[in-house]
């Protein structure tokens, strides 16, 4: 079962509004509570809700606005309010996030004049739903409960508490739950809204509890996508028996949902809830796909076909039908799959009546993504002419609103695969620009308003970036210079500047909420930085790997691995496994020696032309799970003729000077055994020779050492002092998801790297004023593309200048002689930090016994070099 569906993941946009409405909202169908100036403004509010309940939102919009006028100028505020609640909710359904969320402060600041403190509750709670779908998810914990544990005063859930409101709590509990499922904290989901669901059911809540119980299935449904991604990424490393563990977690998360989902089914059919029944079958039908419940799936399909049609012919038709569409058969993660050619009859008659519906409501948003999936089913048909005249259609839709923007980007990427296919390169390349420069504006709450849209990522934005940059660089000829040649000189340069923002996008997906980046150095060259250093940019496509290396003159050369990217992850991670095998009496250079015939050994000649002294590379993709330094020419490894750096981008490396006339650190460690995370850690006994000899070389240097190390104890030095160095010598991960990239302290919890990122930016001085951060005996998982992602980016997220830390944990005697030589190194003001990095991996290469690779490579210098 598992291997067929190992890569499943939903084929979605922006989550839309229809799949993401399981809410706990109190006034659900929009009541006329106010009282009137005058009938006719009464009936204005009446009519409006009859156009709401038709789904005609931009009518009902329009005599509301039309109402709140007159009750603003009689300063009748009940009346009022009651209006702005109603307006609140239907910008909500119509996508203008924005404008609701303005409309229910204002409803919020009327009912505190007021002195309805039970409204501002409620209100709050709702206020909060729309900061969710804004990707505030904090801001919404804010107004919710403020903490995890104890509510603050003042908050959504202290007030239904304090006024004995029984609904406000049951939805402000709700809400919490949901929230903390999108931001991806599942423990406290599940805590929430199992209380929410309880208080539901003993009170009779119906509609709440249906809300939780959908919510709590999704909670679930979330915990197994992402425990079968888990599991994949295990299975690519080669690790079949956690794999096989996470799959049965995931498929036990699987049938947790399910249980939840089936009690709201049947729930929603007493009495026949057409609209409830149908959003719970598209939640309930990818997990039966998932467990290979086939017949099952089927039958639900039709149900769902079936109830379709009994649904009013608004905006919630026209998303279920979308959504239908996608769940025809069973889907893949391909954020592109392409239905069998047989469905498509069923589907084009289905869509077109979408896209009628849509027209009939004059709903721009709803347009958008009919039009759209018609495109995109025209596209896989190769039908291009109307695909094309499909896609445009649903691009001027998706521009009639800010509101928008979500659809917009995936119209213009869209556009672009269709001139791409055409062979139509110009207008191709014009419209994937298009779609970045959308998506940029809209990056932030995309690329990190869900937890679960992060293992996602890759299939829904990543390749519109991929795409484009193999677009320009089929343009740029092969190894030759382009110095002077100035269309290859604009392409090669526009598809760098594509590949740093692909680098920004990564890191801010990986790290998300808690991903604080700040640009450096936009003009930055590298005759300014270090006239002798080479930069080695690479990019992995499908079928093919580009090495792109700027030289100081300014000067690029591209060449192009020939191997498809499975093949060439497969030679890396034998690479890397090789490496790791320091028994062997004497390391085989023969797959070192391969690697560096496929990156170095094309620009060799240019680097010693140059006079090239130090390498810099801004690593794809698997490559960054392994050293440079352990490359072999044939004659010598790669760190015996250059120092070596990784920078995940030269706009994200800070390369102000740094002042070695006063270098000492905070030299932290742990040597003890711990168990953390169900892994026992062993001891590490040359720690505490490590962080001494530290003290003793950095002059003014201070060591704390197992207890003393504590998450508290940091913070409080940092506060007191400034450190140009902090080194942590202690175990730690680099994992998939930055929760399980961490050190072990000394009171043996968790720091995860976002936990050390807030605590160094929030000393006196900020970690901008932090010349390096070392963590020693820290690993990677062999293969995971993820873990090594985060490694990449450790100095990033750390707002720190530069980084030394180590792809896998070695003996720590070696560690801490390598550790020694290298601040011995540091401290002459001739070496830059890569140069004092090399001559620590020289020395130990030197010494017999520890010659191997194994020994030396896994430390690398990440961000600022110099």
């Amino acid at each position: 079962m598992f291997k067929r569906f190992s890569r499943f993941w939903v084929r979605c946009f922006l989550p839309l509004l229809f799949l993401s409405s399981f809410t706990f909202c109190l006034s659900l169908s929009v009541p006329l509570k106010a009282t009137p100036v005058n009938t006719s403004t009464e009936e204005l509010v009446r009519q409006g809700v009859e156009l709401y309940n038709q789904s005609n939102f931009s009518s009902a919009i329009a005599l509301w606005e039309k109402a709140l006028k007159t009750y603003q100028n009689n300063q009748n505020k009940r009346a009022e309010t009651i209006v702005l609640e109603n307006l609140a909710r239907t910008y909500r359904e119509i996508g203008r996030i924005d404008l609701a969320s303005d409309y229910w402060q204002s409803a919020i600041n009327n009912y505190t004049l007021l002195g309805d403190t039970q409204q501002v509750g409620r209100s709050l709670t709702e206020q909060a739903q729309v900061y969710n779908l804004l990707g505030q998810h904090r801001g919404a914990i804010a107004l919710l409960c403020g903490s995890e544990q104890n509510c603050f005063p003042g908050t959504a859930l202290q007030i239904a508490r304090q006024q004995k409101d029984l609904l406000g709590e049951i939805a402000a509990k709700g809400s919490l739950g949901e929230t903390y499922r999108q931001q991806g904290n599942y423990q406290a989901a599940v805590k929430y809204l199992e209380a929410s669901l309880k208080l539901a059911e003993i009170n009779h809540k119906k509609t709440f509890y249906l809300s939780a119980l959908n919510s709590l299935g999704n909670t679930y449904s979330s915990l197994a996508r992402i425990n079968y991604r888990r599991a994949e990424l295990a299975s690519g490393r080669g690790d079949e028996e956690e794999s096989n563990r996470l799959k049965q977690k995931a498929i036990n998360r699987d049938r947790q949902a399910l249980a939840s989902f089936q009690k709201s089914l049947q729930l929603a059919s007493q009495p026949k809830n057409s609209f409830s029944q149908i959003k719970v079958l598209l939640s309930t039908l990818p997990i039966n796909y998932r467990l290979d419940n086939d017949h099952l799936a089927a039958r639900q399909l039709q149900q769902a076909l079936t109830l379709l049609n009994t649904l009013p012919e608004g905006r919630d038709r026209v998303y279920a039908t979308i959504e239908l569409i996608k769940l025809l058969q069973p889907p893949t993660n391909n954020s592109l799959q392409c239905l069998e050619s047989n469905l498509h009859p069923q589907a084009i008659a289905l869509l077109e009546q979408a896209v009628s519906i849509a027209q009939n409501l004059q709903d721009n948003r709803a347009q958008s993504f009919a039009f759209g999936e018609l495109g995109h089913l025209y596209e896989c048909r190769q039908e291009y002419k109307l695909a094309l005249q499909l896609t445009q259609q649903a691009r001027l839709a998706a521009e009639q609103g800010l509101e928008n923007k979500d659809s917009l980007y995936q119209w213009e990427w869209q556009t672009g695969r269709i001139f791409k296919a055409q062979d139509k390169q110009p207008e191709a390349i014009a419209a994937y620009e298009k779609s970045l420069e959308t998506l940029e504006s809209i990056r932030d709450a995309l690329l990190t308003a869900n937890q679960n849209l992060q293992f996602d990522f890759r299939d829904r934005i990543e390749p519109i970036y991929r795409d484009l940059i193999a677009l320009k660089l089929e343009r740029v000829p092969t190894l030759s210079s382009i110095q002077t040649e100035q269309n290859s000189i604009t392409n090669l340069n526009s598809a760098l500047d594509n590949i740093d923002a692909l680098r920004l996008a990564e890191l801010q997906n990986y790290f998300g909420n808690d991903c604080a980046i700040a640009e450096f150095n936009r003009a930055t060259t590298l005759t300014s930085t270090d006239k002798n250093t080479a930069i080695f940019n690479s990019i992995i496509l499908p079928n093919r790997t580009g090495i792109i290396v700027t030289f100081p003159s300014s000067t690029k050369k591209i060449t192009w691995i020939e191997r498809d990217r499975e093949s060439l992850r497969q030679e890396i991670i034998e690479f890397r496994r090789g490496l790791g095998r320091f028994f062997d009496e004497v390391y085989d250079t023969g797959q070192a020696e391969n690697i560096y015939n496929l990156l170095i050994a094309p620009f060799a000649e240019d680097l010693e032309r140059e006079k090239i002294t130090t390498l810099v590379f801004i690593q794809d993709g698997i490559l960054r799970s392994i050293p440079m330094a352990a490359l072999y020419d044939g004659k010598q490894f790669l760190i015996q003729k250059y120092a070596i750096a990784t920078t995940p981008s030269l706009k994200l490396t800070n390369f102000s000077p740094s002042n070695r006339q006063q270098l000492k650190a905070l030299a932290l460690g742990f040597d003890r055994e711990a168990k953390v995370n169900n892994t026992l850690f062993p001891a590490l006994p040359q720690v505490t020779e490590e962080v001494k000899s530290i003290e003793q070389e950095l002059k003014g240097s201070k060591k704390l050492l197992n207890r003393e190390f504590t998450r508290d104890r940091l913070q409080q030095e940092l506060n007191q002092t400034t450190y140009p160095i902090i080194h942590i010598a202690t175990h730690g991960e680099f994992g998939a998801e930055p929760k399980d990239t961490f050190l072990i302290t000394g009171d043996r919890r968790k720091l995860t790297i976002s936990e050390l990122d807030r605590i160094l930016r929030n000393t006196p001085e900020g970690a901008s004023e932090i010349q390096l951060l070392a963590l020693t005996a820290c690993k990677t998982a062999i293969g995971d593309e993820r873990s090594a992602l985060g490694l990449a980016g450790v100095a990033v997220q750390a707002g720190v200048k530069s980084a030394l830390a180590s792809l896998w944990a070695i003996n720590d005697t070696i560690t801490a002689q390598l550790v020694r030589d290298f601040y011995a190194a540091l401290e002459n003001p001739n070496l830059n930090k890569a140069e004092a990095l090399r001559q620590a991996q020289i020395k130990l290469i030197k010494e017999g016994d520890y010659s191997h690779p194994a020994y030396w490579s896994p430390f690398i210098l990440i961000g600022n070099w110099l």
